[in-house]
């Protein structure tokens, strides 16, 4: 048994969620990863493997009993999505979105709006967290989209890019700020925008390096007329509801980010202990014993503290900003040296697409860019230990 199987074996789940976890292996392994390089190809958003997840009630996972789901904890979940990006980055992507963009209206709606809104999620709805605009980016302030009061609606005139499931999901978390308020800051609000909504209009989709198959989309709201009870909570809650749902979704992302890692690192490890030269398997050359070493070492810590962090989220501790930031940081600089170095293990192979690895290089890529790019997060740590 290796280090990193001993780690796995040292997951403190109850039962249920370990016979749930083990049933999402047999789906990764059965369904998910036997799809992934076809849709990686085809660039289709992944509606097999979504069904398959449906099917097992996996969006249950996030939504609380009263509401038609099974809540589980954080860290099964983590556990969750780590496997479906060992199989499918971009399915894991397109389920941890739904994950994303559900959490604000667990945490801030209200009964009413959970009761019109969960069952459906819990029944295999998707959601989409909309926040990033050509001009907002890390710096969430700039956004230019509007909500503005009229009588018992609100109206909101905008534009979204890079929203992950944009052009097939049934509800959108919407930021933007209140036009009766006009502080940057403090007019940063949430609406929530149902599928079909009139003036709600999808643009066009990126064509992406990676995580092909998990749709990215731009959106135009024009015009578009929603009740007033579908605000989230207050004109001007937005800042703390994004900076919640981003402490939840970052370990997230980790976790998505060290499940492509470990793909590449085992899919790497298999290769070099077969493939020979000069008479010897290659593993036994001291210089990639020096490689797997690296690799294997960054995993067993990042996977460690994805579990520490995850842990402090299930006992409720709120201030877990900079740690989930140190979380997605160095988890996504690990998956993309990981990757890198296992294309280099496979060697001329690896830069072919007869093997996945070359794959997984390009979905690593976006871990270190999208939930705040990772020289965000180094300010954040950096700044974090300023003396006041």
């Amino acid at each position: 048994m290796t280090v990193l199987q001993r780690l796995d074996g040292s997951l403190d789940l109850p039962e249920e969620e370990r016979m749930l976890l083990d049933a999402v292996r047999v789906l990764c392994r059965d369904q998910l990863a036997p799809r992934a390089a076809d849709y990686d190809r085809s660039g289709e958003f992944p509606w097999d493997n979504v069904h398959a997840i449906n099917k097992l009630g996996l969006n249950g996972m996030f939504i609380p009993d009263e509401y038609g789901g099974a809540r589980m904890s954080y860290v099964g979940y983590l556990a969750a999505i780590r496997e479906m990006a060992k199989a499918c980055a971009a399915t894991a992507m397109v389920w941890g979105t739904t994950f994303h963009a559900v959490k604000p209206v667990i945490d801030f709606a209200s009964h009413q709006q959970k009761t019109k809104l969960l069952p459906r999620i819990a029944d295999g709805g998707l959601v989409s967290l909309c926040i990033t605009e050509p001009t907002a980016g890390s710096d969430a302030t700039g956004m230019k989209t509007r909500f503005t009061p009229d009588g018992d609606d609100i109206v909101i005139n905008g534009g979204k890019t890079f929203i992950t499931c944009g052009d097939h999901a049934d509800l959108y978390v919407l930021f933007g700020k209140w036009s009766e308020i006009e502080n940057d800051k403090a007019a940063i609000s949430v609406v929530l925008v149902e599928k079909g909504a009139e003036g709600l209009t999808v643009l066009g989709k990126e064509d992406k390096m990676g995580q092909r198959a998990a749709s990215t989309a731009t959106l135009a709201f024009d015009n578009v007329r929603v009740p007033r009870e579908n605000l989230l909570c207050e004109p001007g809650d937005g800042l703390k509801i994004l900076f919640s749902a981003l402490n939840k979704s970052r370990p997230s992302i980790a976790a998505h980010a060290l499940g492509i890692a470990r793909a590449a690192f085992e899919d790497a490890v298999a290769y070099i202990n077969q493939r020979q030269q000069s008479g010897r398997n290659i593993i036994e050359f001291q210089g990639i014993q020096f490689m797997l070493a690296d690799m294997a070492t960054d995993l067993a810590l990042c996977e460690s503290w994805l579990w520490r962090v995850g842990a402090m989220i299930d006992a409720g501790v709120e201030d877990i900003g900079i740690e989930a930031s140190m979380l997605k940081m160095r988890a996504s600089d690990v998956a993309m040296r990981i990757t890198t170095d296992a294309v280099q293990l496979f060697g001329g192979y690896g830069y072919c697409k007869d093997y996945a690895v070359e794959r997984y290089m390009r979905d690593a890529k976006i871990t270190q860019i999208y939930e705040g790019t990772n020289q965000i997060h180094r300010q954040l740590i950096g700044r974090s230990f300023i003396e006041k």
